[in-house]
């Protein structure tokens, strides 16, 4: 049984797979959860190849129960939770006018409510490993929390929302030993963003593993450093901004 666990949500691939795999590599038992089962059980037999101490659990973020099954099967496997990354999310673009009131809900449950619910599920196991040696919270935001796109309104919005949920967060859980911290990355290599691929070639993306790197830098720094949150630009970003 490893020594330290975390659960990783949006587990199966893109940021949640390379953050789970440089966990693994530094010790942790790691559970990735994500909706699609057959998605899932491939990328947990590629951690496992590498010889990471694996869970993988199946589930859908909109479903309260789902939340609370994930975490307990996580609880029932490693008995602990270092850290918690609420990774999974969904982009849905449109314009306000005539947007579907399903596509509203559905980036609103995953984007906000999910990283809600689970993190009050976790917050018990979390709160533990705080009064040893520290936990982390590690929240997926997105730069579009920091510059709202039009066409992006709520998915933006709901990043945003995960932004001030981590600062919120961050005030009640101080005591416990816990940091919490938010990731607001511009586009990032995964298949979330092949949409734009067209327009923004993929090897001018941040890769997933940038991303792994700025959580083993958080875990990196002593207790007496709290970073609220992260913002991941790339290059090109600057130069379409007038005047830059």
């Amino acid at each position: 049984m490893a020594d330290r666990a975390a659960l990783i949500t949006g587990g199966s691939s893109g940021i949640g797979l390379a953050v789970a795999r440089a966990l693994g590599e530094d010790g942790y038992g790691v559970t990735i959860a994500a909706r699609r089962p057959d998605k899932l059980e491939q990328a947990a037999a590629d951690l496992r190849e590498a010889g990471i101490d694996v869970h993988h659990v199946a589930g859908n973020m909109r479903e309260e129960d789902e939340i609370v099954r994930i975490v307990a099967a996580h609880r029932d496997r490693f008995g602990r939770m270092d850290l918690l990354m609420n990774n999974a999310g969904i982009g849905i673009g449109g314009g306000i006018e005539g947007f579907e009131t399903k596509k509203l809900d559905i980036q609103l449950d995953v984007n906000l409510r999910a990283v809600y619910l689970t993190t009050r599920e976790s917050i018990g196991m979390l709160r533990e490993a705080g009064r040893d040696d520290g936990a982390l919270i590690v929240n997926t935001a997105s730069i579009a929390a920091k510059r709202p796109q039009g066409f992006l309104a709520v998915y933006s919005a709901t990043k945003a929302a995960v932004v001030a949920l981590s600062e919120a967060l961050q005030q009640e859980v101080a005591k416990d030993g816990i940091r919490c911290t938010a990731i607001c990355p511009g586009f990032v290599d995964t298949p979330m963003t092949d949409w734009v691929k067209g327009e923004v070639p993929p090897d001018e993306m941040i890769r997933p593993e940038d991303v792994a790197e700025v959580v083993r830098c958080i875990l990196r720094i002593s207790r007496a450093c709290i970073i609220p949150e992260v913002m991941m630009v790339r290059p090109s970003d600057y130069a379409a901004v007038p005047g830059v």
